[in-house]
């Protein structure tokens, strides 16, 4: 080994290496950590406008700007990106007027609070899922410990608001002023993490805790139908089993991703066990607003109390936004108090057909 030179490894006082400089320079641009520019760019386009601050952990004043916290404030394993991340998901399950709204319409003392933020986090689990991604973005704040309990198939009960509530954000982020900035963000996430990761090593000199990039993933690959691939595999679980499953032509489909199928391929990420409509209630509330009755239907006779003449049509009564033989509360099982008498039109109306996922978006029961 070569002997070291004596000095080169000196240590000279910042000024005084600026006046050895021996040509002036103009200074033209600034360097941005490229995850926290993808995530500013990100927000620009979806409509907002970031800034730090002192004085919040994070944000938004209802006028287009969210406030995050300086790093000296954040958590070891937080990031500018991930939070402003957290954010985004957090306008996903309050919808787009929540941009209106200072903090989403959000108050964190309220009793709605903890379910609004269990549903932040589904989403996050989901997005972040697909991309590998869960432990670079995985949420700091008092609620870590629900993101720890969290497996597998995290919508799976539907009786829960905040699966509701998450599932409908899913379907926006789809949508406009989402997308297509948000999936790209992540998809530009991983790139950078995947590169980041082949660096990472064990522990850097001097430093106490490894580097959050050794914990990336590798992405998923898509499902065959081309859709997000399932939870972890569950041979239960399969296109075969799932209520989306149709026969066309002696082919089996499926209803979601309208392409063929194999039954023995395992469960993509909208995979739904067999439905019921007696627990289901979609068609029957907000989905649709109106259900007519033929003149000549038995129903008329067998429970005309749900029975309103409109002068040129029937059709059955409704209590607010719901058909009024509708029992149940979107928490609870629903039934239907005339089911074995209802009209035609419901009888018609085929459990796992176009219509009856349509439904059940409308209500956030299905992706």
């Amino acid at each position: 080994m070569a002997p070291r030179r004596a000095g080169k490894f000196s240590s000279r006082p910042l000024e005084r290496a600026r006046r050895n400089v021996g040509v002036s320079r103009e200074i033209t641009h600034r360097y941005v950590d490229p995850l926290a520019q993808v995530w500013l760019g990100a927000a620009r386009r979806i409509g907002l406008c970031v800034e730090r601050t002192r004085d919040a952990y994070a944000s938004t004043d209802g006028r287009g700007l969210l406030a995050i916290a300086e790093d000296p404030a954040l958590d070891a394993d937080d990031s500018l990106a991930q939070m402003i991340f957290h954010e985004l998901c957090h306008s996903l399950v309050e919808g787009e007027e929540s941009f209106a709204r200072p903090d989403w319409g959000m108050d964190n003392t309220g009793p709605d609070h903890d379910w609004r933020e269990h549903a932040c986090l589904r989403v996050q689990w989901v997005l972040t899922g697909r991309h590998g991604l869960r432990a670079v973005f995985a949420p700091t704040t008092d609620f870590r410990a629900f993101w720890e309990g969290l497996s597998g198939d995290v919508l799976v009960d539907r009786t829960d608001p905040s699966v509701q509530a998450a599932i409908t954000a899913l379907r926006r982020a789809a949508q406009p002023p989402w997308a297509p900035a948000l999936e790209e963000a992540l998809a530009a996430t991983a790139r950078i993490a995947a590169d980041a990761e082949a660096f990472a090593t064990p522990a850097a000199r001097g430093a106490d805790m490894p580097p959050l990039w050794q914990r990336v993933e590798s992405r998923p690959a898509l499902h065959p139908t081309g859709l997000p691939a399932g939870a972890a595999a569950d041979a239960r679980r399969s296109c075969g089993t799932c209520a989306w499953r149709f026969v066309l032509r002696g082919s089996a489909r499926c209803r979601q991703a309208d392409a063929k199928i194999e039954d023995a391929w395992p469960a993509c990420e909208r995979y739904e066990a067999a439905l019921d409509c007696q627990t289901c209630g979609a068609c029957c509330r907000a989905a649709y607003h109106s259900v007519e009755v033929s003149p000549r239907d038995p129903v008329i006779k067998k429970q005309p109390t749900f029975i309103v003449d409109r002068t040129t049509y029937l059709e059955i009564r409704r209590d607010g936004d719901r058909c009024a033989a509708l029992q149940g509360t979107p928490t609870t099982r629903f039934h239907c108090e005339i089911y074995d008498d209802r009209p035609r039109t419901c009888r018609d109306f085929t459990l796992g057909s176009t219509h009856c996922l349509t439904a059940r978006r409308r209500v956030g029961l299905s992706l």
